[in-house]
């Protein structure tokens, strides 16, 4: 069975990647899992460019194929911030506290046809030099609108903030079976699913 390095530290991105991918013949294993794995700047101009990046320095670190996620939130009345800065926007000790509480004082002028926004996913899936450190990458977003207030206790991040019109309610509210079918991770992962499935054989060297 091929072992897959989920490449992330964050509990609930880790839980929808195990979920999505359960029906695969893998052993999937957390960035938690390793022995000093190396920090990585993440100093990409994109979404693509830092997943990526953290891809091929894990998959070269550990021997493992290695699924790597960066993702965030877009606003268009912030000409697309926090965008590629979404996890660390209040700080470097930031949290989602800290984020969800300076997004709201950013918006706080901005009325509602004008409080658009996306989540955008960008996957990179590398395997390691033994492998010829083949890549691949897609990336996926959702549009929606920022809330006036957080709603809903589910997801994490900017979720409680996410207000996702066609279903009236924001991702902090909507459960993750149901938030997977639309969300910008949920149809990333439906893709590099479909590209998983065709490398179950994929012969990687540890």
């Amino acid at each position: 069975m091929i072992e897959l390095l989920v490449a992330t530290t964050n509990a609930g991105k880790f839980a929808e990647v195990q979920a999505f991918l359960s029906k695969l013949p893998l052993r999937i294993v957390s960035l938690r899992d390793l022995r000093d794995p190396p920090e990585i700047v993440e100093d990409g101009a994109t979404f693509e460019a830092n997943a990526l990046k953290k891809a091929r320095i894990l998959a070269e670190h550990s021997g493992l194929l290695t699924l790597a996620d960066d993702s965030g939130l877009e606003v268009d009345a912030l000409s697309g911030a926090p965008g590629i800065y979404s996890a660390r926007y209040a700080g470097e000790n930031g949290n989602d506290k800290k984020n969800n509480e300076k997004l709201l004082r950013e918006l706080a002028a901005i009325p509602e046809e004008q409080r658009t926004a996306r989540f955008v996913c960008a996957l990179a899936l590398c395997a390691p030099k033994s492998d010829c450190q083949r890549k691949w990458a897609v990336r996926e977003s959702c549009e929606g609108r920022i809330a006036f207030v957080l709603k809903g206790s589910n997801g994490f991040g900017y979720d409680p903030l996410f207000f996702y019109p066609s279903f009236g309610k924001t991702f902090g509210e909507i459960d993750q079976k149901t938030k997977s079918t639309v969300s910008h991770r949920g149809k990333a992962l439906k893709k590099m699913t479909d590209i998983l499935a065709t490398l179950i054989d994929l012969p990687i060297q540890t």
